[in-house]
Parts: structure tokens; sequence; C-alpha cells
């Protein structure tokens, strides 16, 4: 997504409130939501995490194990999240199933991350722009390395990932 294309503006209560640009959302530091998908191998016991590329606008050059992305003007964060899965990883063909959503609110960036899951086997194709290299991670060693403040991962990642665990453990 570029900077000039249309992103749905949220308020801080989730609730869509117009339409700016990707550009000015990032430079005014607007609410906005995410639609994030943690992609599980199919018994579910590692999770696929990538390392961005370091031409991403936020958080660049980091790990993550969520795909995802803002989403767009109209669309809804299920939409979101599919259309992020199939760009960023390449899957397709298989439907996204909500989890949570997590407010990240650390100015200038104020998102509402709409949290997915699916289970996939493969295959992976990076978009490049993107995703620079990607791996499946037992879950206990994401959770390390969530935990770990000194590991390069993406802050509302690490979030999320955290937040998964609670509720999985809960």
């Amino acid at each position: 997504m570029s900077g000039d294309e249309l992103v749905a503006v949220y308020d801080e209560t989730g609730e869509v409130t117009g339409t700016a640009t990707r550009a000015q959302v990032r430079a005014l530091g607007l609410w906005h939501a995410a639609g994030v998908v943690l992609v599980r191998s199919p018994d579910g016991s590692q999770a696929y995490v990538h390392l961005r590329a370091p031409g991403k606008d936020v958080f660049p050059s980091t790990y993550d194990c969520w795909a995802g992305g803002v989403v767009a003007a109209g669309e809804t964060p299920a939409e979101c999240a599919a259309r992020e899965l199939a760009e960023e990883l390449g899957v397709r063909g298989v439907t996204p199933v909500p989890l949570f959503t997590l407010v990240y609110d650390k100015p200038p960036i104020r998102c509402h991350n709409f949290a997915f899951e699916v289970r996939w086997d493969g295959p992976f194709v990076h978009q490049p722009e993107e995703v620079v290299d990607g791996r499946w991670l037992p879950l206990e060693e994401l959770r390390r390395w969530a935990e770990d403040p000194a590991c390069r991962f993406v802050p509302d990642g690490r979030l999320g990932i955290l937040e998964w665990f609670r509720r999985r453990d809960a």
C-alpha cells in the first residue's frame, strides 16, 4: 500500500469514522486498523515468523509473527487480513479465523489490530517489498523471542503474540 492510498480512519473505540491517505495517517498519528494473521503449522506446534524488509514505513528490519497490514478504505478487517496474507506470504485458499482485537497506542502509531489465525503447511511466497525471509518457529521459542526485550521484534506484534499466549494459557 503506497502513501497516497486511502485507508480507513477509526476512533479510539474502534469505530470507522472516515478515510485518509496512508501518509496522512502516519504523519498525523491518526487512529487506524490493521488485519493481522498468525500462521500456524497444521499441528499447531509452530508459527511462521518473518523478517520485515528494510524499506517498510514502520518497524523495518524487525521480526514479526503476524502477516498483516492497514485496513483500506471500504475494507473490513477480515478482508484486509486475507488480502495481506496473500500479498505478503502467498497464502491463499484459507479463511482467517478471528481471535481478538488488540489496541496499540504509542503515538504516532495508534492502531486497532484485528487478530486472526490460519493453519497452513506451505508453500510460502514472500513479497520482496515486505518480507526478506521467514521460517517456522516452535511456539515456545516464539514465546522466548516475544518475552526478550533485546529481540528485534515488531512492538505491536510482540504485544499481540504475548496476548495470544496469555489467552491460550488461561
